[in-house]
C-alpha cells in the first residue's frame, strides 16, 4: 500500500488535487455542454474518471477528466444517436453510454494485452494534423453560441424543414405498417387515419432536430453563420469576449491562480449581479449521481453496432492522449510511469464513468501540470481531484447553473485555440511532402467529414507510404546485377572470372515482405540465357512474410523452368521456416544447394558449374 498511498506528501497532494480540481471544474462545464450532454455530464466525466484512473492507473501524478480530443469524438457519437432518436436525447442516452461504456472496457483489455508500448508507433504527423483539426472543430462550431444563436430557435431557419420532417413522419408510418402487416395500397385509410394524428409540435420537433442537424459540425456552422450574423445577440457576444479576454489577460498577470475559472466567476458574477437578460447553461441536477442502469436494461445491439468502430477509437484516443501527458509528468517528476497500468486505470475510470452519465476522458496536460506544480506526487492527488470536484456538485449545483452559456463558448474558444500543433503547421515548409500530405488530409477529413475514419485514412496513408519508402529502400540495395557492374562483397573478390557469365549472385538485404516483391519478382527477367546458376546470398534477410514467400516461389519456378539452378546461401531461421512449410525447400531448391557460408558454396561452384559461354565461343 506504501507505493499507492505515501501519506508522507499528503499535504502536497491535497493542494495538488486541490488546485487540479478548480482547474478542472470550467473546462468539465464546457466540455459537457459542447458535447452535447450538457455541464452535468462534464461533470461526472471529470469526477468518475479522475477518481477511478487515479487509483487504478499507471501515473501517480496524473489528472484525468473529459479533454477536447475526446469530447470532439464524443460529440460524434451523440450526434448520431441523437438523431436517429428523433432529437430525443433522454431516448437516446442508454445508448450512448452504452458505447462510452464500451470504450472504456476496450481500453482495458488494451491494457491487458499490452498495448500500452505500441501508441508510440502512431506516426506525428496523423496525431497533427488530428489535434489541430480539434481545434478548428471547437473554435468553428463554439462561434454560434458564442453570438447567442442557437439554430433550433431560429423560426425561419426550421421551416425551411418542415416539408422534409413532413416525409420522415410519413416514412415512420409507413415503417410502422410494414412492421404491423398491413398493406398500404389496400388500405390507404389506415394511412390516412395515423397521419390525421400527427401534430404540428410533433412536426415542429421533427424539423428542429433536422435544423440542428443541419448546422452540426464545422461545415454546418459555416453554412449557417451568414444568417447567424444577422440575429447576433450583442450581450452573449459581449460576455463570450469578455471571457477570453480575461483568460489570455489575466495569464499575464499571475499564473498562480487559474485564469479560466477567474474568468467563469468574474463574467458569471457580472452577469447575475447586474440581472442581465442573459441564457445560462442547462440545469444541473442537485445530489450525488446516480447509476443509470437502463444502460443495461434497454441495451440494443442495432442501435449500438454501427458505433463499435468510433468506440475503438475513443479508446485508443484515450490511450494516446493519456499516455502522451504520462510522458510529460515523467518529464517533469522525473520517474516512469507504467503505460498498460494506466490504460487499464483509464478504461475504468471511464467505463464507471459513463455508468452515472458522464462523458469520457483521459490524461489531462495542463491539468496533471498543475498538480505536479501545486505540490502533487502520488495518485492520491488525481483521487482528491475528482472528491473536490464532487463536493462543488453536491455544494454548488444550484449556483453553477447560472453560469452563461456564452461564458463556456469563450472558454471552449480559447481550448479550441490553444490545442492546435502549431509546432507542426509551423513546419510544414521544412516537413517531407508525403507527411505534410497526410498531416493536411487528416486535417481536412476530420474538420469537415468524420474525426473517426479521417484517423483511419491517416493512418492507411501513413502505413502505405512507410511501406513504400521501405519497399523502395530494399529494391535499391538489392538490385541483381552481373558481378561486372555490381559492387561484390569481400568474400567474392577471388570468384573465378570465367564463371561470370554462367553464374548469377543475388544480394538479397533487408526483408522480403509485400512492399518489396514487385523488385525480386524481376530477378528472373534480369537473369540471361547465358546463366546456368543462381546464387540468393540471404544472410541478411532477416524476415520473409506470405507474400515475400509467393514471391520466392514465383521467382525459382521460373527460373526452373528455364533450366537455371539456384543455389542458397546462409538462409536465416525465419525465411527458412517459411520456405520449408510450402515445400520450396527441398521441391525447388534441394537441401544440398544450401550453403552455410559462400564460401562452401563457391567451392561447389568451382566443382559443378563449367565456362560454356567461353567454351562455346559465345563471349
Amino acid at each position: 500500500m506504501k507505493k499507492y498511498f505515501d501519506l508522507k506528501h499528503i499535504k502536497g497532494d491535497a493542494f495538488g488535487g486541490l488546485t487540479a480540481g478548480i482547474v478542472a471544474l470550467p473546462l468539465a462545464l464546457a466540455f459537457g455542454v459542447s458535447s452535447g450532454l450538457g455541464p452535468s455530464a462534464g461533470l461526472y466525466g471529470a469526477i468518475f474518471v479522475s477518481f477511478f484512473a487515479a487509483l487504478f492507473g499507471g501515473t501517480n501524478t496524473q489528472i484525468s477528466g473529459p479533454t477536447a480530443p475526446m469530447t470532439a469524438v464524443s460529440m460524434v457519437v451523440i450526434a448520431g444517436i441523437i438523431a436517429i432518436n428523433d432529437g430525443d436525447v433522454n431516448k437516446a442516452l442508454p445508448a450512448i453510454l452504452t458505447i462510452f461504456l464500451l470504450a472504456g472496457l476496450m481500453q482495458v483489455g488494451l491494457g491487458f494485452i499490452g498495448l500500452g508500448k505500441y501508441i508510440k508507433y502512431i506516426p506525428y504527423p496523423v496525431v497533427s494534423g488530428f489535434m489541430t483539426a480539434i481545434g478548428v472543430i471547437i473554435l468553428v462550431t463554439q462561434i454560434l453560441p458564442a453570438i447567442g444563436y442557437y439554430p433550433k430557435e431560429d423560426r425561419v431557419f426550421v421551416e425551411q424543414f418542415k416539408p422534409h420532417a413532413e416525409e420522415l413522419i410519413l416514412d415512420n408510418i409507413l415503417k410502422e405498417e410494414a412492421g404491423e402487416g398491413v398493406l398500404v395500397l389496400e388500405d390507404f385509410k389506415e394511412t390516412i387515419r395515423r397521419a390525421e394524428f400527427i401534430s404540428e409540435e410533433q412536426i415542429l420537433k421533427e424539423s428542429q432536430t433536422l435544423a440542428a442537424s443541419e448546422a452540426s459540425g464545422v461545415l454546418g456552422a459555416i453554412k449557417v453563420l451568414p444568417g447567424a450574423l444577422r440575429h447576433i445577440k450583442w450581450l452573449e457576444l459581449m460576455l463570450a469576449l469578455g471571457t477570453i479576454l480575461i483568460i489570455y489577460g489575466f495569464k499575464r498577470i499571475t499564473s498562480a491562480v487559474p485564469s479560466t475559472l477567474v474568468a467563469l466567476v468574474v463574467m458569471s458574477a457580472i452577469a447575475v449581479g447586474f440581472h442581465l437578460d442573459y441564457r445560462p447553461i442547462e440545469q444541473i441536477p442537485s445530489g450525488l449521481p446516480l447509476p443509470n442502469f437502463e444502460i443495461f436494461t434497454s441495451l440494443s445491439l442495432s442501435s449500438i453496432a454501427p458505433y463499435i468502430f468510433t468506440a475503438l477509437t475513443l479508446a485508443l484516443l484515450g490511450a494516446i492522449d493519456s499516455l502522451l501527458t504520462s510522458v510529460v509528468a515523467d518529464n517533469m517528476t522525473k520517474t516512469k510511469h507504467q503505460p498498460n497500468q494506466e490504460l487499464i486505470g483509464q478504461g475504468i475510470g471511464n467505463s464507471i464513468g459513463a455508468l452515472f452519465g458522464g462523458i469520457p476522458g483521459a490524461g489531462a496536460t495542463i491539468r496533471t501540470v498543475v498538480n505536479i506544480k501545486s505540490g502533487g506526487k502520488t495518485r492520491l492527488s488525481g483521487m482528491i481531484s475528482g472528491v473536490i470536484l464532487l463536493v462543488i456538485l453536491v455544494s454548488l449545483g444550484p449556483v453553477a447553473s447560472k453560469i452563461p452559456a456564452a461564458v463556456l463558448a469563450g472558454i471552449l474558444i480559447t481550448v479550441g485555440i490553444g490545442v492546435m500543433d502549431y509546432k507542426g503547421l509551423k513546419a510544414i515548409p521544412y516537413m517531407p511532402r508525403p507527411e505534410v500530405i497526410i498531416m493536411i488530409v487528416v486535417l481536412v477529413l476530420s474538420s469537415v467529414w468524420n474525426l473517426v475514419y479521417a484517423v483511419g485514412v491517416g493512418l492507411v496513408f501513413a502505413s502505405l507510404m512507410f511501406m513504400k519508402k521501405m519497399g523502395d529502400l530494399t529494391g535499391e540495395r538489392s538490385d541483381v546485377k552481373s558481378l561486372k557492374k555490381e559492387k561484390a562483397w569481400d568474400d567474392e573478390l577471388d570468384f573465378p572470372e570465367s564463371l561470370k557469365e554462367e553464374v548469377y549472385i543475388k544480394h538479397v538485404k533487408g526483408p522480403l515482405f509485400f512492399g518489396s516483391t514487385s523488385d525480386f519478382q524481376q530477378l528472373a527477367s534480369q537473369i540471361p540465357d547465358t546463366a546456368v546458376l543462381v546464387a540468393i546470398r540471404m544472410e541478411r534477410m532477416q524476415y520473409m512474410d506470405q507474400s515475400g514467400l509467393y514471391a520466392m516461389e514465383d521467382v525459382l519456378v521460373d527460373l526452373s523452368s528455364r533450366g537455371i539452378k539456384v543455389v542458397m546461401v546462409d538462409v536465416l531461421e525465419q525465411p527458412r521456416y517459411m520456405m520449408e512449410r510450402i515445400d520450396i525447400i527441398p521441391d525447388l531448391i534441394p537441401k544440398e544447394h544450401l550453403f552455410k557460408t559462400f564460401k562452401d558454396c563457391l567451392k561447389w561452384i568451382k566443382e559443378n558449374v563449367k565456362d560454356e559461354v567461353t567454351s562455346t565461343g559465345k563471349a
